[in-house]
């Protein structure tokens, strides 16, 4: 019986090469399914049998903690040298994004407090 085995959502794609290339070099039989141009169905890895549950959880629980210390470990490299990604280099990168993002959560914010402070003020 087919069985879930990791979600795709969000995943960098060497991420799931990475995956894919793990239970292919161990003989894992395996299928993926898309989200759909929607994105309302779940992308992910799937195993075909069963059987292979217990060897590829174990195999991709090893291989996300060997990757999460790799890549904290060239975090914390980045960051000593100065090379880290910053918020505000984040908000500069894309400038205008970050003013209309910034616009509509004081739009939001604007229209969800008024009726209080206008309440307030009649009161």
């Amino acid at each position: 019986m087919p069985t879930l085995l990791f979600r795709l959502n969000s995943v960098p794609e060497d991420e799931a090469d990475a995956v894919r290339a793990l239970l292919s070099e161990h003989g894992i039989d395996f299928y993926e399914t898309q989200a759909g141009p929607w994105g309302i169905s779940v992308a992910a890895i799937w195993l075909r049998d069963g059987a292979d549950v217990a060897a590829a959880r174990r195999l991709l629980d090893d291989w996300q903690a060997e990757h999460a210390r790799r890549m904290q470990t060239e975090y914390a490299e980045r960051r000593r040298r100065g090379e880290h990604e910053t918020l505000v280099a984040r908000l500069m990168r894309h400038p205008l994004r970050s003013l209309l993002y910034l616009a509509g959560a004081a739009g939001i914010l604007y229209f969800s407090l008024m009726p209080f402070v206008r309440f307030l003020g009649a009161a």
